[in-house]
């Protein structure tokens, strides 16, 4: 019988560390294929954040290193000027790249680094026990906002792909999701799309992914999976800067 599926060489065989439902090992699987078709195992760079995203330096089948929380575009951007043939990626939660990061995020991709970036929106603080992060929806229960997010106290949720898209330096933003077939599909393409650009040489890539955190969110998994299109309709998908098309269909106007 012909083999029609198979683990991608560029993820390590062992076992996650990810909680039964938890879409990291998706996004993971995706970034993998996606750097062992084009072809570049060999010169990249992966730069996880801190936080559940961190633990990806042990799946990952390239150099790795991880910063400080926070500092993963600071030393992407160092990374990629001292060794500008190398392909380098930050793979990062919300609370590193839009919490304690966002100076070192507004700033790389003002700059137009050409770097590529993931983010993994899952809206909360997943490794340190649930708290309010940037991108918690009003309303969404944490521990430190046990009658969910009140904007009085909490502040308002934060739109990143949005926000970045306005910068000039951004080359490339989308938000996808992996919560179905379709949504994995399309994923799986802007991130691909992402390190092709950096390939070619093209400014900052942004690619946003809507996440799950069951156990945070205090769901199953199935539920988890459907709460993500409730996510949505608040962080709507699409395309919010393509300088290859000027697409931006889901960019404010």
């Amino acid at each position: 019988m012909a083999k029609t599926f198979s683990v991608t060489k560029m993820h390590i065989d062992v076992p996650l560390h990810y909680c039964p439902g938890c879409t990291h090992g998706i996004v993971e699987r995706l970034v993998c294929e996606c750097i062992e078709e084009l072809g570049i195992q060999d010169r990249t760079i992966a730069i996880p954040g801190v936080g559940c995203s961190g633990i990806a330096v042990a799946y990952y089948n390239v150099d790795a290193h991880n910063p400080s929380h926070g500092r993963a575009l600071a030393v992407a951007t160092g990374t990629k000027r001292a060794l500008p043939d190398r392909i380098v990626f930050t793979y990062q939660g919300d609370g590193d790249l839009a919490g304690i990061g966002m100076c070192e995020s507004v700033h790389a991709v003002a700059r137009g680094e050409k770097l590529t970036t993931i983010f993994i929106n899952n809206m909360i603080y997943g490794m340190t026990g649930g708290q309010v992060s940037p991108t918690t929806l009003l309303g969404q229960k944490c521990t430190t906002a046990v009658n969910g997010r009140d904007p009085d106290v909490n502040g308002y949720p934060v739109h990143v792909s949005e926000m970045m898209s306005q910068l000039m330096g951004a080359y490339y933003v989308e938000r996808v999701a992996v919560n179905n077939t379709k949504n994995i599909l399309r994923a799986k393409k802007a991130i691909k799309k992402a390190f092709q650009n950096q390939i070619d040489g093209k400014g900052f890539n942004l690619i946003e992914v809507l996440a799950s955190c069951p156990t945070n969110w205090h769901m199953t998994p199935c539920q988890a999976m459907d709460y993500i299109d409730e996510t949505a309709k608040f962080y709507p998908l699409g395309v919010y800067r393509d300088r290859d098309s000027e697409e931006g269909s889901a960019r404010p106007k």
